[in-house]
């Protein structure tokens, strides 16, 4: 569906952000025709700023940027919805969003994907999770297959709580290879619906 830009003000529209795992809403802001194409082809939300008249890419100067995973257009063609997700806090004050929320999740694993997320957008060299990711991805899938392989030798064993610990390391190095890859678990299960449909 197209966006009506005949309808707008001044040739801008709209565009509410919200968080593609919380579902919190993050921001508001407007974009032109320009600013639309722009996150549409680079995949990062870019706005029209009508204070400077330009374009501004959110996270430019902070590198919080927001990924988009999805573009929605209301019925009327006049307003966006952008799933995204922050690669930080998303208000120029620091909060996690514009109206003062925190962000977060009562999904574990969607919080833990998103802390992941960050570790990657952001890089501290005292994390283990900041230190695999520059590794690339032939360390991480290397660190996944070891997981399993523990995970498998454990299962044969009577130890319960050494074998939650083992499915425990494999999920979470499964949550960075996701991550690396530009997947998210949500996609994974989506995956698996649409074979238990087929």
């Amino acid at each position: 569906m197209e966006i009506n830009f005949k309808k707008s003000i001044d040739g801008l529209v709209p565009s509410i952000v919200q968080d593609a795992q919380t579902g919190k809403v993050l921001m508001l802001g407007y974009m032109n025709r320009e600013a639309f194409e722009k996150t549409k082809s680079s995949n990062l939300v870019t706005f029209f700023s009508r204070s400077r008249q330009t374009l501004w890419t959110k996270g430019e100067t902070s590198g919080n940027f927001l990924v988009v995973k999805e573009i929605l257009i209301d019925c009327d063609r006049d307003t966006i919805l952008i799933k995204a997700n922050p690669a930080g806090a998303v208000c120029h004050t620091g909060a996690d969003t514009c109206f003062d929320e925190k962000n977060e999740s009562k999904n574990f694993l969607s919080e833990l994907e998103k802390t992941i997320r960050e570790r990657k957008a952001n890089p501290n060299k005292n994390s283990y999770t900041s230190q695999l990711f520059q590794k690339g991805i032939n360390k991480i899938a290397q660190k996944v297959g070891e997981e399993a392989v523990e995970l498998i030798i454990e299962a044969k064993d009577d130890d319960r709580e050494l074998f939650k610990a083992e499915a425990a390391d494999l999920l979470f190095h499964f949550l960075i290879l996701l991550e690396e890859k530009d997947l998210e678990l949500a996609d994974i299960v989506e995956t698996l619906k649409q074979r238990k449909r087929s």
